[in-house]
């Protein structure tokens, strides 16, 4: 079953150096506080996946954690550009960028595969688009009706990292709200890590709840408001003005290292 521990030795546990690792979470229940907790532990080399990287993966790549990105469609949402993300693809700062795109559907099956242990997913998208040749895709025949799909190689971080709503004492895990990759990203991972909002005695069912088994787990750490700026359903709200904020912080080079200066290597650990 998964081990009930703190944040910062979780992360020092699971992640190393040159890990390939998803912090995954659509919309809302975005690991802000792990990924942060990733940074304030020093780690480097990382190749970095998630299907939407957003202002967790420019506070990353931005401060030089991430040797490659893994993605489908990178932005600060409802605002543009990845300032940090753009500046280490466009002139090589803090150290220059990796980068494999994909369809946000082609990330979805590669995470399913990787759930399912199996080498690949095969899918009707990327053909006749340019994507199909700028990323890892291969055709295939489909040996019963002979039309040509694409395989998509399965994902297999060596961390899957996600937040939710609440954990038992034994380690399982329930989320709720609009749902996202979580499940296939612990299953698909080595090891994994899931920060919560709250542990409590007994997980009730919800509407459109997803219960994760401790024992696919390795380690559950409390962290309250460790989705913020984004939020968890029915427990936070969203901070749309840091949102805003971030597109001008994150412009210049100074502004961004003294902002994470102050607000995540200063900081107390989570």
């Amino acid at each position: 079953m998964a081990e009930l521990t703190s944040l910062s030795a979780a992360v020092a546990e699971l992640v190393h150096d040159g890990d390939s690792v998803a912090l995954e979470g659509f919309t809302h229940l975005i690991p802000f506080a792990a990924g942060q907790e990733v940074l304030r532990q020093g780690r480097r080399d990382l190749e970095l996946i998630r299907m939407t990287p957003d202002v967790i993966y420019d506070q990353m790549v931005g401060v030089g954690a991430a040797r490659k990105l893994v993605f489908s469609y990178a932005g600060n949402p409802g605002v543009g550009s990845l300032h940090r993300l753009r500046d280490a693809i466009e002139n090589g700062w803090p150290v220059a960028l990796e980068i494999e795109e994909h369809s946000h559907a082609g990330m979805a099956n590669r995470y399913a595969a990787g759930a399912a242990k199996l080498p690949c997913a095969l899918m009707r998208g990327y053909i006749g688009t340019d994507l199909e040749r700028h990323t890892r895709v291969e055709r295939v025949c489909c040996p019963f009706t002979g039309e040509e799909l694409v395989a998509v190689p399965a994902l297999n971080p060596d961390v899957a990292i996600i937040h939710a709503q609440e954990a038992d004492r034994e380690g399982n895990v329930q989320l709720w709200g609009i749902p996202g990759v979580q499940k296939e990203a612990v299953l698909a991972g080595r090891r994994s890590l899931v920060t919560v909002e709250r542990v409590v005695d007994q997980l009730l069912p919800r509407p459109g709840g997803v219960f994760i088994p401790g024992w696919v787990i390795d380690y559950v750490a409390a962290a309250p408001g460790g989705s913020y700026p984004s939020y968890s359903h029915s427990i936070s709200d969203r901070d749309n003005d840091f949102y805003r904020d971030w597109d001008r912080i994150s412009r210049d080079r100074d502004r961004f290292t003294d902002w994470m200066r102050t607000h995540v290597f200063d900081g107390a650990p989570a």
